[in-house]
């Protein structure tokens, strides 16, 4: 008998020889030491770490992850584009049970298929996104889009996200927009060993987390999204409640 074909990724339509998704058992040990790791970060601030939520992110990844994601207990997920969790929804035939995350940058003209797509956009960088987001919502007859303000603390040109210094006053005015339910605030810190600096970002978010909480009358501050796999440690030691974890917990992803 010959060699049998090498199997192929689903990535935007495209194939990725050569590749295989992660095991159940390897998520399942992987996601084990996450754990532990979030553990002890908790404890060194003094923190619950059952007030620390994961979730995974399956971008790049083949669609059968998704399964294996759910299978070992998660229910949520985070995707970067529009067009890849479409591809992947009806690859799956539906949600397969789980909350769909939109995390990455999110582009105007994509709002309507975001709204029909996902259970909550954390990447809510714009007041103008925030108004085209509830208008979509409102058209497609969606009583609540829960969505989370991104804001760049950082001061990178290269971040998306709302200003600091505008934070509060954008935040009121997106509260006040149908159809949205504004649950917290998002991060992105720089990809950078400096620790200093990562933690200067995620010190100054929960700051600001803490001041919408108290200046702005319809925030709902239950969740600050911050953290990776390459700073998550330092993230929930600054308050994180939810860490998005990718290469960390689910490997590499292939090659497009």
């Amino acid at each position: 008998m010959g060699r049998p074909p090498p199997r192929a990724a689903f990535l935007f339509g495209r194939a990725s020889v050569d590749y295989a998704p992660v095991t159940r058992e390897k998520l399942q040990e992987r996601l084990e030491e996450v754990r532990i790791r979030i553990g002890r970060a908790a404890e060194r601030a003094g923190r619950d770490p059952s007030g620390i939520e994961l979730l995974p992110v399956t971008k790049g990844h083949a669609f059968e992850l998704v399964r294996e994601v759910a299978a070992v207990g998660f229910n949520r997920i985070g995707e970067n584009r529009v067009d890849e969790a479409e591809e992947k929804h009806a690859a799956l035939g539906g949600k397969e049970g789980l909350a769909w995350h939109m995390i990455g940058h999110l582009q105007r003209n994509k709002a309507a298929r975001a709204v029909r797509l996902f259970d909550v956009v954390e990447s809510l960088d714009s007041v103008r996104l925030a108004r085209r987001l509830s208008l979509m919502a409102e058209r497609s007859e969606r009583s609540q889009l829960e969505v989370l303000v991104e804001v760049n603390t950082s001061g990178e040109a290269s971040k998306s996200g709302l200003e600091s210094g505008d934070l509060v006053e954008s935040v009121r005015e997106i509260c006040g927009l149908p159809r949205l339910q504004v649950c917290g605030l998002m991060t992105m810190a720089p990809f950078t060993s400096d620790t200093k600096v990562l933690r200067a970002t995620f010190r100054d978010t929960s700051a600001l987390f803490e001041r919408c909480a108290q200046e702005v009358e319809k925030f709902e501050p239950v969740t600050l999204s911050m953290g990776m796999s390459n700073d998550f440690e330092i993230a929930v030691e600054e308050g994180s409640t939810r860490v998005r974890l990718g290469t960390v917990l689910l490997g590499e992803r292939p090659e497009p």
